[in-house]
């Protein structure tokens, strides 16, 4: 018979519905009951494509006996990390403050006023590696719950007392300037990997916002090193195996060093994110490589992500059926040479040599994972579309790993402005249009008559969860790129409106911080807040770089003075861990650069002259530079109020900090005035 969870519109509650554990969802009710029953509350924590999760969920939740002991000694409260990241930041941080290190599944049991006293991960069905197993971990927290509830109280309140007093401190409100900007390079400098691009040691993960910082550093500097470890990082990431050679898109990181072997999810943020990367380094370098690799993740979202509604899922998972019934990690994207010779006969060895399989294999029990290896010799272009076009063919016959289907708001910003962007540069409106669709879903589902964000949606039926501040600030950036390409204002009014919410409901009035909740949202036992980008932008800097960019849309003192005040926590941050403030750095530079205003003025109607204006404005790398088109005394953008055309034809203006260059109907000058 289904649990609680039956009722719920998550994918990853949903997948547990059956489970004989009596799960409920987060809720008051839970908390209630546990307090009448007198026990504690085992909380567990994941996500739709989290490999160890449905592990566990296999090992232990699905198992009777273990399920009876959770339901007779706890309440048992499922939550989905993906549509309540608040609960999840507030009981990670007390994972991590307590073991020094955290992930999924995340396991904490907690006092029924809320109040986490143990807390783990993964625990195995029986003990091993020196972990114990699950049931013994039961059995321990129910014994310690009957036998020193005193003991436990204390430490519980401890815990709480020791989270209040973590406060975000940073140097006042000064944005960070060149110095600060200078000693981050110099930062990612040290921790680069020469060898295999990239920063640090396995696990390595693709550095999105890192790169997007590198880009406009460069950009605003000229530092040859900055676009050199984003160009080379790039291309390592595009030519290993973390990079779907045949459908494109990338997995959520590497297990290694060398990016042979991924971590198979595909998220809807990496792909955002880096499909907008590679669009940018086409943009500063003209580099086939990120040409390809951005219009073929733009086309793995919308061929595999987008939802029927026009949004788009979440994530694709790890594991899916090997062929025999069992899931395995990755059975969807490894090959072993016998089966390049059924796809492909006599062409087998030549894809061998190409992809890099061997007999021994990359991955396991001898298959290999697809890559591009550095190697002599020329290879038949038109031959290896032909060997790509029947492998994909070929794996499109396998199971396809499982999709998690809901639309969260914060990724779908992210997307939308990847799309948006990288259609406007390639000259593929199809791109444009899937942008506009996913921002269409989100003003027509997700927002509510006050503009108040929804965080998630699914099948068309919007979620309960109240948006976070990166929802708010992702899908402002998505609107406002929209709004640069398609010269339609109403994207800039809705991202203004998202933003009256940053500013009202999460933002200090006294330091500048920012909260990753509303004022009015739920009470947890902390209001989370965290500035760091890990793998999306922190809901901090996404608000940040939103409102900066609106500001330089309208003119807003209000929206710029609370952009340089959040930057504050840059300045602190980006010169001693700037791999974890990769979009707070972008933003700064935008902020150092101006950013650059840009008004393209046209005829009615447009024409070829405007056409090549904006497309010169949008292709220009100034960090940050916002780009407003329409006709002379349009409304649709307050960049374009007093910009009348010159001698009749279309014409740019670019002004930053106050002063404007001299109009011109010159591409050409036009981009010269843009810094390239």
């Amino acid at each position: 018979m289904p649990n609680r969870l039956a009722h719920e519109t998550s994918p990853y509650l949903l997948q547990h519905a059956d489970n004989p554990v009596d799960w409920w969802p987060w809720s008051g009710e839970a908390f209630h009951e546990a307090r009448r029953r007198g026990v504690p509350v085992l909380l567990s924590v994941g996500y739709s494509s989290c490999h160890w999760c449905h592990v566990l969920a296999r090992e232990s939740f699905e198992d009777e006996t273990t399920a009876a002991f959770m339901n007779e000694h706890f309440v048992s409260v499922k939550v989905d990390r993906e549509e309540r990241p608040d609960v999840d930041a507030v009981y990670m941080e007390a994972v991590q403050a307590a073991t020094g290190q955290g992930g999924w599944p995340m396991t904490v049991f907690l006092t029924p006023d809320a109040e986490p006293f143990y807390f783990g991960t993964y625990f195995p069905p029986a003990p091993r590696h020196g972990m114990p197993s699950f049931r013994q971990v039961l059995e321990g927290v129910r014994s310690a719950w009957a036998d020193r509830r005193d003991e436990v109280a204390e430490v519980a309140g401890k815990i709480v007392r020791d989270l209040a007093q973590r406060e975000i401190s940073h140097q006042g409100t000064r944005p960070p300037g060149e110095q600060e900007l200078a000693q981050a390079l110099l930062g990612l400098t040290r921790e680069y990997d020469p060898q295999r691009g990239g920063f640090g040691g396995a696990p390595k993960f693709p550095p999105s916002m890192v790169i997007e910082f590198l880009l406009r550093h460069h950009a605003r500097t000229g530092a040859d090193g900055a676009l050199q470890m984003a160009a080379d990082t790039c291309e390592r990431m595009a030519r290993g195996g973390l990079y779907d050679q045949l459908g494109g898109g990338f997995a959520r990181y590497s297990v290694d060093r060398d990016w042979v072997v991924p971590h198979f999810e595909k998220m809807l943020y990496d792909n955002a994110l880096l499909c907008r990367a590679y669009a940018h380094l086409w943009r500063a370098t003209g580099s086939a490589l990120a040409r390809r690799v951005a219009l073929e993740t733009a086309d793995f979202m919308v061929r595999e992500l987008r939802t029927a509604e026009g949004g788009f899922a979440s994530a694709l998972d790890a594991d899916s059926d090997d062929g025999t019934g069992k899931h395995v990690e990755g059975a969807y994207y490894v090959w072993t040479p016998a089966q390049f010779e059924e796809v492909l006969g006599d062409d087998a060895d030549l894809a061998a040599r190409y992809f890099g399989v061997t007999p021994e294999g990359t991955f396991e029990h001898g298959q290999s994972v697809l890559q591009l290896p550095q190697q002599e010799g020329v290879f038949d272009a038109e031959k290896i579309e032909s060997v790509k076009r029947r492998l994909f063919a070929k794996r499109a016959e396998r199971p396809a790993p499982g999709r998690d289907d809901k639309v969260v708001a914060a990724w779908n910003g992210l997307a939308v402005a990847a799309l948006a962007e990288t259609g406007a540069y390639f000259d593929r409106p199809d791109l444009v249009e899937a942008a506009v669709g996913a921002a269409d879903l989100l003003v027509r589902l997700h927002l509510d008559d006050h503009a108040r964000l929804a965080r998630t949606s699914r099948d068309g039926h919007v979620g309960a969860n109240a948006g976070v501040l990166e929802d708010y600030g992702d899908v402002a950036e998505g609107f406002l790129a929209l709004a640069s390409v398609t010269g339609e204002g109403v994207w800039l009014d809705f991202a203004g409106l998202l933003l009256d919410h940053v500013l009202a409901r999460f933002a200090d009035g006294e330091t500048g911080a920012l909260y990753d909740t509303a004022s009015d949202a739920e009470r947890l036992i902390r209001r989370p807040q965290d500035p760091t980008d890990n793998a999306t932008p922190s809901g901090w800097s996404a608000a940040a770089g939103a409102l900066l960019g609106y500001a330089a849309h309208t003119g807003s003192e209000l929206h710029r003075t609370a952009a340089e005040r959040a930057l504050g926590v840059v300045g602190t941050l980006g010169p001693r861990v700037p791999r974890f403030v990769g979009w707070g750095l972008a933003v700064a530079e935008a902020l150092l650069d101006g950013p650059r205003e840009i008004a393209i003025v046209g005829p009615a109607g447009g024409g070829r002259d405007t056409t090549a204006l904006h497309r010169t404005a949008l292709l220009g790398t100034a960090p940050g530079a916002v780009v407003a088109v329409g006709t002379p005394g349009s409304d649709e953008f307050p960049l374009l109020a007093d910009r009348p055309l010159v001698g009749g034809a279309a014409t740019a203006y670019v002004c930053r900090d106050f002063t404007c260059d001299a109009p011109t109907t010159d591409p050409e000058r036009l981009k010269a005035a843009l810094g390239d």
